[in-house]
């Protein structure tokens, strides 16, 4: 990372910002190998304002982001339009020094999003460090989603599988049917969650499954008596450096989980599990290192499914929205 959206230097040993972050990140490595082996080596954050806290010997650093969402963009359907984030560089530094970061970084959000009601603050960190989480807590964010992962492995069988459930790959013709689950998913963790359901979410909810049948992702789907009752948009990826996933997941290849839906009056069937055991096989391939995936904690359904099939927190998504309500 380079200077360039850096600003000051440290008022208590006179440094520039890029040294302290240089020096709390060999840090903060050090406390991620302690709190979790699965976490990645920590990345520098990206360019944006940097905040400095604390003295010699307690010093915390953090850099502040701010994301505009434009309308109608995929991103909206799980995220604010006006986003301010925060990327910390804690160091060996525990709650004090997380708690002095979120106060600084409630001094620096623009205006634009103090004043927009679809706005939030986020930070990103990892589930096992619970000394972060409790200055999060204090500071009025919420856990409202969690990237959790599996390793390779198969999935325990059903007992009695419904063998009147059909899996299989969607089809062109499956488009406005995979459409109406993916709206219920919405609508669902609307309540539960961080989903937005927006005016315009099924059309771009549409586009966004055409796109991904269109770059051959696999999308799979679970008919009973004729009509779809269950999905789940899967895909490939690579964590390597300098993409946005090599600061999350240890580097090599991930399959993922998009979306995975259920009708309302089929949940309890057995037909998430049956997707997710249809799709695994082709979501680790030989070498893959696992799959991942993001589901709402406060969610009752999803945070129950998904560490039940062998998933577990490794990052935490701490929101709280509108941005004003920041304490």
């Amino acid at each position: 990372m380079s200077a360039a959206g850096m600003i000051g230097r440290s008022r208590t040993t006179g440094r520039s910002p890029e040294i302290v972050l240089t020096e709390l990140l060999r840090d903060q490595q050090a406390r991620f190998t302690e709190i979790d082996a699965g976490l990645p080596p920590a990345v520098m954050p990206p360019p944006g304002d940097v905040l400095i806290v604390g003295g010699p010997g307690e010093q915390a650093a953090a850099v502040v982001t701010h994301h505009s969402w434009p309308a109608g963009s995929a991103p909206l359907l799980w995220s604010a339009a006006e986003v301010t984030e925060l990327h910390p560089v804690l160091g060996h530094a525990g709650r004090a020094a997380a708690d002095a970061l979120v106060t600084e970084w409630r001094a620096r959000i623009p205006a634009r999003a103090l004043a927009a009601a679809d706005s939030a603050a986020v930070v990103t960190w990892p589930s096992r460090d619970v000394a972060a989480a409790r200055a999060f807590l204090d500071h009025g964010l919420l856990p409202l989603a969690v990237l959790a992962v599996r390793p390779p492995g198969p999935l325990p069988t059903i007992a009695d599988p419904d063998p009147a459930l059909i899996l299989r790959p969607a089809h062109d013709d499956d488009l406005e049917a995979c459409v109406e689950l993916a709206m219920h998913e919405i609508a669902y963790s609307s309540l539960v969650g961080g989903s937005v359901l927006r005016p315009d979410a099924e059309a771009v909810k549409r586009a966004a499954l055409r796109e991904r049948r269109a770059r051959g992702e696999p999308i799979w789907v679970a008919e009973r008596d004729g009509g779809l009752v269950g999905l789940l948009e899967c895909g490939l990826t690579d964590a390597t450096p300098g993409t946005w996933l090599a600061g999350l997941l240890p580097p090599g290849r991930w399959g993922y989980v998009n979306c995975a839906s259920v009708l309302p009056d089929q949940r309890g069937r057995g037909v998430g599990h049956a997707l997710v055991t249809a799709a695994l096989p082709g979501l680790q391939p030989p070498g893959a290192r696992g799959t991942y995936l993001y589901y709402n904690p406060p969610n009752p359904v999803s945070s129950v499914f998904w560490p039940r099939h062998g998933y577990r927190p490794l990052w935490t998504l701490w929101e709280v929205r509108p941005a004003s309500a920041l304490r």
